[in-house]
């Protein structure tokens, strides 16, 4: 009952003929039909952690959303990158590489990107859109961007609707920040600056400290069945974020 909550379930947005559903891209797809959702939100999958003070200019600037536009590798072999294959067709579809590059230089090619800005370089006089790097992390969008996508392919995404567990076939939420991107509805800003996902089967002693140090404003602590004492890494995460965040916030029991 606090008023910073909102409960929702998957039936308060997503069609019943689609339900139950057990595939995460399905039920990202369909985020702008949640109740009283605002047109700017930010998304955080259940493994993101804010650590430290982190203002909503973080997300958000000029009433757009913060984000990093650049290019990667994507070998196609595994079942997301499938589904971002998916995603580019039809960007490319909708959008002229060149024409979207050429309007949003700066942003396209902004000196905060850094290394992340190469394979853009190297792919610019190439004539279609790849898949864009995903930071594994908080995600602003404007619902705006949802409704526009469903608008042009509707039908596509109805399909894919139809997949209870998750399918080569499908669509995911890449489909919606990159169509953000190329309708130019962003600032640029270098995400992983701030950011930080760690894969606990290999990195959890780093996760640990980078809680305690408080460097990254965000972290996103990804974990698995194969991570070796698991009870113990579990016990070293709680006690850090009881030392940065001693106090309860206020809908905690």
């Amino acid at each position: 009952n606090h008023p910073k909550l909102s409960l929702i379930n998957h039936s308060d947005y997503i069609p019943e003929q689609y339900l139950p559903v057990f595939n995460s891209s399905l039920i990202e797809i369909y985020l702008h039909k949640i109740p009283d959702l605002a047109d700017k939100f930010v998304y955080f999958n259940d493994d993101f952690f804010i650590i430290n003070n982190t203002p909503k200019e973080r997300f958000f600037k000029n009433g757009l959303p913060n984000d990093i536009a650049a290019f990667r590798y994507n070998s196609g072999m595994g079942l997301w990158s499938k589904c971002l294959i998916n995603n580019i067709k039809i960007i490319n579809e909708r959008f002229d590489k060149h024409t979207v590059l050429e309007r949003d230089h700066n942003k396209w090619y902004n000196p905060d990107y850094g290394k992340k800005s190469r394979i853009t370089r190297l792919l610019k006089s190439y004539d279609k859109f790849v898949t864009l790097i995903t930071p594994h992390n908080a995600q602003p969008y404007l619902k705006s961007t949802f409704e526009e996508v469903w608008d042009y392919a509707g039908d596509r995404l109805t399909k894919a609707s139809e997949n209870r567990f998750r399918s080569p076939n499908d669509y995911t939420q890449e489909l919606f920040r990159t169509w953000q991107i190329c309708q130019s509805n962003f600032e640029p800003y270098n995400t992983y600056k701030d950011t930080k996902m760690f894969p606990l089967v290999l990195r959890s002693n780093q996760a640990v400290k980078a809680i305690y140090d408080q460097k990254y404003k965000l972290i996103c602590l990804n974990d698995n069945a194969h991570i070796r004492n698991y009870e113990k890494v579990m016990q070293e995460l709680e006690k850090a974020f009881e030392t940065i965040l001693p106090e309860k916030s206020g809908f905690e029991l």
